[in-house]
């Protein structure tokens, strides 16, 4: 991929609440055989708005351009990081939230039929730093991650990611979202059709009201997991979109 190096041109693979870098590894890999300089940041899952923040933050001290991909939260997470940082080219949500401005990702996944996870969800709470203060976090009952999130892989490999599990704090589902970045970039997403956890019909609406180049594709919400290839190609593709 000679052509993506000599635009310095960046992915930065961002994960999703309940989840860790380490879930793009497969992804990373495909990308950097190709000569593509990749980035997995760890993102703080502390608040929607604060992770968007930590992000931009990190682009504005890189050089060269970068094409943002997204799973899960963490494609509500781009949507807002993206908004006026004129070196980010391009979107891609995989299994991702691109939410329109002033939507909540709680009232979002509220709407999906499709979606399990509500029910599998425990609180437990962590300091907030203030006093003797504490906030609400969510995790995926480990008994349930398997069936929700990995559908598609072992049965021993979704244990494995569920007690690995980084929890997300559950005002992130609460704050507004801000104007959303796809609005002026070009997007492209990859919706599983069997996703339990974000729910395939609430992101293919998200999909289209984006404007996104879709593919779907038959598997779980760790489809970058299950099918790295087919998630890696789709990052490709649109490389060479915004580079031409």
């Amino acid at each position: 991929m000679t052509d993506e190096q000599s635009t310095g041109m960046t992915v930065v693979l961002v994960h999703g609440a309940f989840a860790d870098a380490g879930s793009w590894a497969a992804v990373t890999q495909l990308l950097q055989a190709e000569g593509v300089h990749v980035l997995a940041p760890a993102v703080p899952l502390r608040g929607l708005l604060s992770d968007a923040a930590y992000l931009r933050h990190m682009l504005t001290q890189l050089d060269g351009t970068f094409l943002l991909v997204g799973h899960s939260y963490g494609g509500a997470v781009i949507t807002n990081a993206a908004t006026g940082v004129d070196a980010v080219k391009g979107l891609v949500f995989v299994s991702g939230f691109a939410p329109e401005e002033g939507q909540t990702l709680g009232e979002v996944e509220g709407t999906s039929r499709d979606s399990a996870l509500a029910p599998a969800l425990v609180q437990r709470t962590y300091p907030t730093g203030d006093g003797d203060a504490t906030a609400v976090e969510l995790y995926v009952n480990e008994a349930d991650f398997p069936r929700v999130f990995a559908g598609d892989l072992s049965p021993e490999q979704g244990a494995v990611l569920g007690s690995a599990q980084r929890p997300v704090a559950a005002a992130a589902f609460d704050e507004k979202n801000g104007a959303p970045a796809w609005k002026n970039l070009p997007s492209w997403a990859v919706v599983a059709t069997g996703d339990k956890a974000a729910g395939s019909d609430v992101l293919l609406g998200m999909a289209k009201q984006a404007g996104a180049q879709l593919t779907t594709l038959e598997g779980s919400h760790l489809i970058m997991i299950s099918q790295p290839r087919a998630v890696a190609d789709v990052i490709l593709g649109a490389i060479q979109s915004v580079s031409r």
